[in-house]
Formats: C-alpha cells, structure tokens, sequence
C-alpha cells in the first residue's frame, strides 16, 4: 500500500538530513496516516487518512 491519504492525496515528502558538518543525505518525510472507519456515500469505509485530514473531518462534523 502507498502512503497516500485517501482524502487530501498527500503523499511523503524527500529533501536532505543534514549532520553537524552539514554533509547532505537523502531522507524522507512520510505522512501520518491512520486507518479510520468514515461514513462515505452512507456506508462506513475503512480509509488511510492523514491526521490533519481528520482533524479538518472531525471539526466539520461538530458543526
């Protein structure tokens, strides 16, 4: 399975760690994504979504 969130698409993000010498090395930066079950089309899903895709989801319903 990708790292890919099923809502916004986001996906892991490459560039550079950088040691005290500040050799160069690639790295990456992976999505938090969490398995939750969402209501979609009036039937619950299981789906990898990124936190911060469910925290937009979760204060939409409160309103």
């Amino acid at each position: 399975m990708s790292r890919v969130c099923a809502v916004t698409g986001k996906r892991a993000l490459s560039g550079n760690k950088r040691s005290h010498s500040l050799q160069a090395t690639r790295r990456k930066w992976n999505v938090n994504l969490q398995k939750v079950s969402v209501v979609v089309n009036g039937k619950p899903q299981k789906l990898r979504i990124s936190a911060r895709a469910l925290k937009t989801l979760k204060a939409q319903q409160a309103n």
